[in-house]
């Protein structure tokens, strides 16, 4: 137990970091993306699904407290998308039933008034469930988790601001450029830290870390072949 909670205390240390540094504003709100959307979804893979999932919502209830946040609408739905993320990231045995959550976004979009009119912006949404067949592709893992956090968080904000077809038909351009950085950003997030795991593990009084390595992304020539 004791080496569970180290283990969680490092990685919430690490995230509160990368939710300090901002990456881009989020349409229709007056939040901010951060590199904290590129590391959460692998927390999902070190932690397990379930504690991953956990774990996002903590540090993101921990970072809003500390910075005196306010818990709106907009921040209340920002703590889920990357937990689901991070479940799907990181969950194996039952991968398709975690993939079909987006289906399950998906429906709810399309029964919107406002979504019917934009249907084919939840097109989107059936990459996780491609993806989740690929599963020893860390690029399309990556893709699958980006969406289901997309999905979760894209459904909520329709529900709670009614935001207009035309928005979000003319998101979808914005959506494929943004989601596809933050895949590439989740994949060389995982590779970077299980790398900096591996190279802490041997470490003395450090050597449990050696569970959340993943060999098959350690650094080495074949390690391209692997993504």
């Amino acid at each position: 137990m004791k080496k569970k909670i180290i283990s969680l205390l490092i990685f919430s240390a690490l995230g509160l970091i990368m939710l300090q540094i901002p990456f881009t504003d989020i349409i229709g709100s007056n939040q901010k993306y951060s590199f904290f959307d590129f590391m959460a979804p692998t927390i999902g893979a070190f932690l397990t699904s379930i504690w991953g999932a956990v774990s996002v919502i903590l540090i993101k209830i921990i970072n809003a407290l500390a910075t005196g946040q306010s818990f709106d609408t907009t921040t209340i739905i920002r703590l889920f998308p990357l937990a689901l993320a991070a479940l799907y990231f990181g969950v194996k045995k039952y991968k398709l039933l975690v993939a079909a959550l987006p289906l399950v976004c998906l429906v709810l979009f399309v029964i919107h008034p406002s979504g019917r009119q934009a249907w084919y912006f939840s097109l989107f949404w059936l990459i996780p469930l491609v993806a989740a067949f690929a599963r020893r592709s860390l690029v399309l893992n990556s893709l699958g988790a980006t969406f289901t956090a997309h999905a979760l968080g894209s459904v909520a904000f329709l529900y709670a601001f009614n935001l207009p077809a035309e928005v979000w038909i003319g998101l979808i351009p914005i959506v494929f450029l943004e989601r596809v950085m933050f895949a590439g950003g989740a994949a060389l997030s995982y590779v970077l830290l299980n790398n900096l795991i591996s190279w802490a593990a041997k470490v003395p009084g450090l050597s449990f870390l050696e569970r959340f390595v993943s060999t098959d992304h350690v650094l080495s020539k074949r390690l391209l072949v692997r993504l």
